[in-house]
């Protein structure tokens, strides 16, 4: 009987090392070896008894997987490395060993509710369209909003040839002084810089954005910069799909 074997991307993805996105692009840049040999073949399946090794160390040693949800502060770019010495994400996260990275992005002054894992699969998961994950944002905007105006981001706007989907949207509160507003908007997809196109879109260009929660998970306790592991039900919830807000009692 053959031996079952999966898809290379599929097993560096299980192991922690990237998303499966993320295995792809390890494995045609030439970082990833099947039995000694470099491999950059998308496709390529392993069996348990290949060995496979990724920038030289073999992953047969899988490391406990992890989840920390971060509250982002300004200034931080969401990325396990940086070009620009700049500081990431992941420096935050000055005491957990594992290799964790950043599930989805936040522009670098965007702040809030952040992900992150070695968990390869689910941060997969997560990532994909299908999912609609839900991700609730706290928009300071130019401008004191109308509903005339916020109306248009319910049934989606088009933003680079492409409509977005509807969002859930409010106005929280109005600074005539400052001539500005507050916006809440809920949206499921994750177009680079989305949030702030849509509310450009409306005439509300954005001066702060916050990510309030991600999925079911907010940031309550947790002041910027801080971090915390998800507990036990946390993660079963979201491995099970469960992404729904629970009330606070």
């Amino acid at each position: 009987m053959d031996e079952e074997k999966e898809r290379l991307q599929k097993v560096i993805a299980q192991a922690g090392l990237a998303s499966r996105r993320g295995a792809e692009e390890l494995i045609t840049t030439g970082r990833v070896e099947v039995n000694q040999e470099i491999v950059r073949t998308l496709g390529t399946k392993v069996g348990p008894h290949d060995h496979v090794s990724v920038d030289g160390v073999p992953i047969e040693e899988r490391e406990k997987l992890v989840y920390y949800l971060l509250n982002k502060p300004r200034g931080v770019v969401t990325t396990n490395h940086d070009e620009k010495n700049r500081h990431t994400v992941v420096d935050l996260l000055s005491d957990v060993s594992q290799r964790v990275y950043p599930v989805g992005r936040l522009d670098y002054d965007t702040t809030g509710a952040l992900l992150l894992t070695n968990d390869g699969t689910l941060a997969n998961e997560l990532m994909h369209p299908k999912k609609r994950v839900n991700k609730a944002y706290l928009a300071k905007v130019k401008g004191l909003a109308t509903e005339e105006q916020i109306q248009p981001l319910r049934q989606g706007v088009v933003i680079d040839g492409r409509k977005t989907a509807p969002a859930k949207v409010a106005i929280s509160r109005w600074d005539h002084t400052k001539n500005t507003s507050m916006i809440t908007i809920t949206i499921h997809e994750g177009r680079n810089h989305q949030v702030k196109e849509m509310l450009a879109k409306v005439g509300l260009p954005v001066i702060k954005l916050t990510r309030q929660r991600y999925a079911f998970l907010d940031l309550v306790g947790l002041q910027p910069g801080e971090y915390r592991a998800l507990k036990h039900d946390e993660v079963k919830r979201l491995k099970e799909g469960n992404y729904r807000n629970l009330r606070r009692k």
